[in-house]
């Protein structure tokens, strides 16, 4: 494929080279006339191992460069977006993306075949469709999605590796605002290993996988160094040796059923967390980090977090019931997870405790814990416990799954039409259920 990339930093000459290594035809756009005729010499810019070789291998073949951003689109069929998007305390710097995409439309305009553009520069969510697409449009005159393609590309490349990362990478997302703009990309990746997972998706969720996924790693390494200070704080403590420790958990090695780390199980939007471990675990570190003097910031905002939780869930019905006294709603799943009839800690309580204060008449049932639970939350006026599942639902106008129990999985089917479904655990098909609301949807 021929394709053009407009910025030759890190992002975009790695890309470039790397799209050449596997048979595309790329020329890679700057405005800087000097490093355009440095690349044309197969020179590189940037220390980046491997990445010399893939220049002297490719440049004045199917790799080049130039200044000339109209020319570079007008002989291509897809233009990636590489170009820096700068952090200053407040916000990223959006303008060199808006002006690149602002030129890519003035060329678009002269251009009669359809043509795909595709952002792979970081930004945040909603920043391909909501600012670089209507860019796109007012300076091509032109209708996206049906004159030209608008994608979202993440990139997941680690310095020093990048090369590396770009050709045998561990997973490629390719966000469309249409079938065609992700197909199309498809054709890129065709010459990639068909085992490299692929996930297609919209703009705003592939922008936000790569926020995620920075995120989590900045998270961990956050993490890590507030028990390392705590073990420090408290002596006799090595937090090389903890972390040790840790890595040895079934969770971090192996494979699931899904060919993932088991520790992924964790990394699943919910109602929160409950049991006789994680809650009284966490807020007793908590307390004793801050006896020692050495608060611990961000185990505190997990126990904040997930304390709000249940009551987000119940926030999804007002979508549908902006009032919710009176609403016949069933809570199905009381134990804090399945396969056990422990109910400490469980999120179900708040979410019954959220729909009573707002006078929902409610309705729990649980296949194994109900006798548990109602000796942990009575019944009481506006709520009752059911002896079965049929009479859980029955009548219901309302379903919230907090447990996803099994004997759970063809509840969907047994609904009215009408019937909101509000899956607190993301454990259901969002499509094949017609008035779903689910956390973080």
């Amino acid at each position: 494929m021929r394709i053009s990339i407009v910025g030759t930093g890190y992002v975009g000459l790695v890309t470039g080279a790397c799209l050449a290594e596997k048979g595309h035809r790329v020329v890679c756009v700057d405005v800087d006339v000097a490093r355009v005729d440095a690349l044309n010499r197969a020179e590189a810019p940037i220390f980046e191992a491997g990445l010399p070789e893939l220049l002297a291998k490719h440049v004045g073949r199917n790799l080049s460069a130039t200044t000339d951003l109209a020319l570079a689109v007008r002989e291509s069929e897809m233009t990636l977006i590489a170009v820096g998007t700068p952090f200053d305390g407040r916000e990223i710097d959006l303008s060199f993306v808006l002006g690149a995409a602002r030129q890519i439309g003035e060329a678009l305009r002269t251009k009669s075949d359809w043509h795909l553009v595709v952002v792979k520069s970081t930004v945040v969510p909603g920043t391909t469709d909501g600012r670089v697409l209507p860019e796109l449009e007012r300076a091509s005159g032109k209708r996206a999605g049906r004159d030209f393609g608008v994608g979202m590309n993440p990139e997941f490349l680690s310095e020093g590796e990048a090369v590396q990362d770009f050709l045998f990478p561990d997973r490629i997302v390719l966000g469309g605002i249409d079938e065609r703009s992700t197909d199309v990309r498809g054709e890129v990746y065709a010459p990639f290993a068909p085992e490299i997972p692929r996930l297609r998706t919209n703009p705003r969720t592939a922008e936000m996988i790569k926020y995620a996924s920075n995120a989590l790693l900045a998270t961990l390494i956050s993490f890590t160094n507030e028990l390392a200070n705590l073990g420090a704080a408290l002596g006799g403590i090595d937090t090389v040796d903890v972390m040790r420790g840790v890595h040895l958990s079934q969770y971090m090695r192996g494979r699931n059923a899904e060919g993932l780390p088991p520790i992924t199980s964790f990394l699943k939007a919910g109602c929160g967390f409950g049991g006789s471990c994680f809650p009284k675990d966490v807020k007793a570190l908590v307390a004793h980090g801050e006896s020692k003097g050495q608060p611990m910031p961000i185990l505190a905002s997990v126990l904040a977090i997930n304390e709000a939780q249940p009551r987000r869930t119940v926030e999804l019905l007002k979508r549908h019931f902006p009032d919710l006294a009176g609403v016949r709603t069933t809570v199905l799943g009381l134990a804090f997870k399945p396969g056990t009839n422990d109910v400490r800690e469980s999120p179900a309580f708040p979410v019954l405790q959220a729909l009573l204060d707002q006078k929902a008449d409610v309705t729990a049932f649980d296949p194994i814990a109900r006798r548990e639970a109602e000796a942990a939350f009575p019944a009481r006026a506006g709520l009752r416990y059911a002896a079965s599942l049929d009479a859980a639902i029955a009548g219901a106008e309302a379903v919230i799954v907090v447990t996803p129990w099994p004997d759970f999985e063809g509840v969907p089917g047994r609904l009215g039409e009408n019937v909101v479904f509000v899956d607190a655990r993301r454990a259901f098909d969002k499509h094949a259920i017609a008035n779903y609301e689910g956390i973080g949807l």
